[in-house]
């Protein structure tokens, strides 16, 4: 009998706390990782102290919880970056190298420890002294010269000109243990600014027998004399800004020290040149019955208080916020019903009920933005991992490759962006493999020996638009046909149009490569991305050039909880359109109506002939009005930019519906990206525009197959 899994202890609550910390310094120093390269020097020493803070929380989380194997690395980490922060390395591509396998094998230790499993202990060996061989020599150095004593360290030296003396009280509450952080360090990263004096408040320490092992009852101040600016020292504990009662005061550098009566001797380096003046009186002792997370009966702050960054962002469970989305979903649901019975009402007299109702739809509105912007991320968290994938890559294919980035501020839903990662790659490193040449093919062909890849996001017509583009030799069409006839996907002599072939990529199974490498050649790639992509509600199409480039790119929708549509109706069925993907519409005409090549018809609208797609056609839908000048055309934009007519026969409004997709419950239906629930109960499909465009079939360079019937016989226009 399996056991049944109980409430989480203390200590697996603060667990699953370090392993979340972890996964986000993680992410934050592959990041920083990226960048540090093209960096100048100002920004790159930004960055070697956010590198080092990042991976000193790690350390000093894995350290409380005795995980050996992540103190290990995170300390040849710590150690190399300290010596790069001091210029006593340099930041070669060589050494940042090894910092992301050094990296690389923490992200792989913190996953095995948290499934319970050992790292594997000849890399962690491996790529320690890899670490470490970078600032070996400078540490020998250091040791050979340590022999003769320092004239400089033994000379007294007055405070410089633009010095500034701060005064710190800092009190860490229980939470800042729990978040796996370690007040040790943050005394070390005070020291490294200038000359520092600390001192120990034991005052609110209870007797033994009294002690909650889960509370903080010390507290410290800080005399610190340095160089650096106030949002330097705020900067230090901008981490534990929520874990700790926190106070910074500038001093005058004449000003006496304020002490607690318990002072210490902290082990924060070399002892200060300049000795500190003669502590005063101890200020007001706190009251031991005071509650041990406040900073005691200290007097009030005075107006100069820290403005340290407050925490702007908080850590929810995902199954919390998919809770609430799915109560914020019946409630729209609830509304759509209230305000169809309010419409019966109000024609009775209940003009107030009515005005409640619209009140309520306005709060709900605001609800749901909230909800929705919870779950909203910059698709910059996926693109990050983009350029070390192309770095690899290239070096291993032998190509120069350039990555330009654009949109990554864009944002989608959390959802979408967890899934993003493997269709991405995929695409990549298709450009990659088989659309990017050699340097020495591209610059036979007149192109520059670098190639370049471009990955952009964007929103149009309320979906994310990703794409990727390379300027390499583009789709060979004839190479793709060929293979297609030879493994039975396309029947030997068919006549397929340009799209249609290079849609041939997409095939379960499908490669060009020659033979199997680690890179490509198995002919799931593709098919991944396109599988991927309509999980997810989206489509991926590709656009190619010979010999210019290649164009992939992936419409997907913006949420999959709750979107703004237009209600339509097309004979006894009701449709939902995106909001975001109407253009216009207007009634349509006889005259307004060609015909072309005997089967599609356009609209013609401002100067431009657009496709019409009749939806009681393509939804075989009875129950339409007959005369064509009761109909409306909607004007709607795909995600590629192009415009259809939709023949419906009536517009019912525009109304807050609830996504419930439709494969999970019943199958994929083309043109279909999901459904929703009217107020009167009854499911409604909500057409996806893409699809309707790529149901229709290409015929003489119109679409025809939905194009059809939208006029009686004898009303078509020659």
């Amino acid at each position: 009998m399996a056991k049944q899994k109980g409430p989480l202890s203390q200590i697996e609550k603060f667990r699953a706390t370090f392993f979340d910390e972890c996964a986000e310094r993680l992410t934050e120093i592959e990041d920083i990782l990226e960048t540090l390269p093209e960096a100048d020097e100002e920004t790159r020493s930004e960055r070697l102290n956010e590198l080092f803070r990042a991976v000193h929380s790690i350390k000093g989380g894995a350290g409380a919880f005795n995980f050996e194997d992540i103190v290990k690395v995170s300390h040849a980490l710590e150690a190399a970056l300290d010596h790069m922060r001091s210029r006593q390395i340099t930041t070669s591509e060589d050494a940042i190298e090894k910092l992301i396998d050094g990296r690389d094998l923490l992200a792989d230790i913190v996953d095995r420890v948290k499934a319970g499993k050992k790292a594997i202990a000849k890399r962690v060996k491996e790529t320690v002294r890899s670490l470490e061989a970078l600032f070996a020599d400078v540490e020998l150095a250091g040791a050979e010269s340590a022999e003769a004593p320092s004239t400089e360290d033994i000379l007294e030296t007055a405070p410089k000109a633009d010095s500034k003396r701060f005064a710190i009280k800092f009190k860490p509450t229980a939470r800042l243990f729990e978040t796996a952080n370690d007040p040790l360090l943050i005394v070390r990263e005070l020291k490294a600014l200038g000359d520092l004096k600390t001192s120990l408040d034991a005052n609110l320490l209870l007797p033994l027998e009294k002690l909650n092992p889960l509370e903080s009852y010390l507290m410290w101040s800080f005399d610190l004399t340095t160089d650096a600016s106030r949002d330097a020292v705020e900067e230090i504990f901008e981490f534990v800004a929520d874990a700790c009662a926190l106070r910074i005061e500038e001093v005058s550098i004449e000003e006496p020290e304020t002490a607690s009566e318990a002072e210490v001797v902290a082990s924060t380096g070399p002892t200060p040149r300049v000795p500190p003046p003669p502590p005063s009186s101890p200020p007001p002792t706190p009251s031991p019955q005071n509650t041990p997370t406040a900073v005691g009966s200290e007097p009030p702050p005075p107006a100069k208080v820290s403005s340290a960054r407050k925490i702007t962002s908080v850590r929810v469970d995902l199954d919390r916020i998919d809770t609430l989305v799915n109560m914020v979903g019946e409630l729209v649901i609830t509304q759509a019903m209230l305000e169809q019975y309010g419409e019966a009402v109000a024609l009775h007299g209940g003009e107030n009920f009515h005005r409640g109702l619209e009140t309520m739809s306005s709060h709900m509105r605001d609800l749901q933005d909230g909800v929705m912007a919870v779950r909203m991320q910059p698709v910059k968290t996926v693109f990050a991992r983009m350029p070390r994938l192309i770095r690899e890559l290239s070096r291993k294919l032998g190509k120069k490759v350039r990555l330009t980035l654009r949109g990554e501020d864009t944002e989608v839903d959390k959802t979408i962006i967890e899934l993003l990662s493997d269709p991405l790659t995929h695409m990549i490193r298709n450009s990659l493999d088989h659309g990017l040449e050699m340097p020495a093919d591209r610059l036979a062909a007149g192109k520059t020996e670098e190639a370049e890849i471009i990955l952009s996001a964007d929103q149009r017509s309320g979906r994310i638009i990703i794409e990727v583009i390379d300027d390499g030799a583009g789709i060979n069409r004839e190479r793709v046909l060929g293979i297609a006839v030879e493994r039975g996907l396309v029947d030997a002599g068919a006549e397929l149009q340009p799209e249609e072939i290079d849609d041939l990529i997409f095939a379960p199974g499908f490669s060009t490569a020659e033979e199997v490498t680690d890179v490509s050649g198995r002919g799931v790639g593709m098919d991944v991305v396109r599988r991927s992509v309509q999980e997810l509600g989206g489509r991926v199409t590709v656009l190619s050039t010979p010999g210019t480039g290649a164009r992939f790119i992936m419409a997907l929708p913006l949420t999959l909880a709750v979107m703004d549509g237009m209600i339509v109706r097309v004979g006894d069925e009701k449709y939902i359109l995106p909001l975001a993907c109407i253009i216009e519409s207007l009634q349509l005409a006889p005259e307004d109506v060609q015909t072309v090549m005997d089967q599609a018809q356009v609209v013609r609208h401002r100067d431009e002939y657009i496709p019409l797609v009749s939806l009681a056609s393509l939804f075989n839908v009875g129950g339409g009005l007959l005369n064509v000048s009761d109909r409306l055309v909607v004007f709607v934009e795909t995600g590629m930019g192009k415009t259809l007519g939709l023949v419906v026969d009536d517009l019912l409004g525009q109304r807050q519906v609830v996504i419930k997709s439709l494969e999970e419950n019943y199958l994929h239906v083309e043109g279909v990206s999901a459904a929703t629930i009217l107020g009167d109960g009854r499911v409604a499909l909500i057409l996806d525009v893409d699809g309707l465009e790529g149901m229709i079939v290409p015929m003489h360079g119109f679409q025809s197959r939905a194009a059809i019937n939208i006029l009686p016989e004898n009303e078509v226009s020659p």
